[in-house]
């Protein structure tokens, strides 16, 4: 695949990791607008009764007449987001197959404070790699580009009208509670099939160009 160009999120869907493992070149935007309800501050996670969003809550600037960066957003840490959130994937998913196998990986990122969001992104985002065992340099943009070079998949971290991707299914560990969840956070499937997830990636079809 062409080289792609991406949009770091929290945990991002599994949707975007697929992209990632497929490409032969990987852009990292770090100079674009910060867009509120998207996968930037959210995940989607599967629990006994249905999908949950964790959010992390960010600080609102007085002046909001300019376009705020995605770099300059700053943690709102007075809340126990981070306890909430470790304790929420912890009674997701720690029965299912994999998850005591990469507990240990994931827990510091919810016991170290981060005051930048991007920045607790990107460590979250190096652990998820690391987990995929997906060794590849990305390259970082100086710009904002409106119109890029590289397959623009951006848009894969927009939570707002997101659209049905073609993701095919695997063993979650709540479906026969509700049904299959699509596209929920690569943690999703990590728990669910562990090294196996790299095999799941190669599979996804993007030969529609979702950019």
């Amino acid at each position: 695949m062409k080289p792609a160009l991406i949009t770091v999120g929290y945990c991002a869907p599994i949707i975007q990791y697929a992209v990632i493992y497929q490409t032969e070149q990987l852009h990292i935007e770090a100079k674009g607008n910060f867009q509120k309800q998207s996968y930037r501050t959210r995940m989607k996670i599967a629990t006994s009764t249905g999908e949950l969003t964790l959010i992390v809550p960010i600080l609102h600037r007085k002046d909001k007449t300019e376009r705020q960066q995605y770099y300059d957003v700053k943690i709102e840490n007075k809340f126990h987001w981070q306890r909430d959130h470790w304790r929420s994937l912890k009674i997701a998913y720690q029965t299912s197959p994999y998850f005591e196998y990469y507990e240990d990986d994931f827990e510091h990122l919810y016991h170290t404070t981060y005051d930048s969001l991007i920045d607790f992104n990107n460590a979250c985002h190096a652990v998820i790699m690391e987990c995929l065992q997906l060794e590849i340099t990305p390259i970082l943009t100086e710009e904002f580009f409106k119109n890029p070079e590289q397959l623009d998949y951006r848009d894969l971290v927009q939570a707002k009208k997101e659209p049905s991707y073609p993701l095919p299914e695997y063993h979650q560990l709540f479906n026969e509670n509700h049904g299959y969840l699509s596209n929920l956070t690569i943690l999703d499937l990590l728990f669910n099939l562990g090294p196996s997830a790299q095999d799941y990636l190669a599979e996804v079809d993007l030969s529609n160009e979702l950019a």
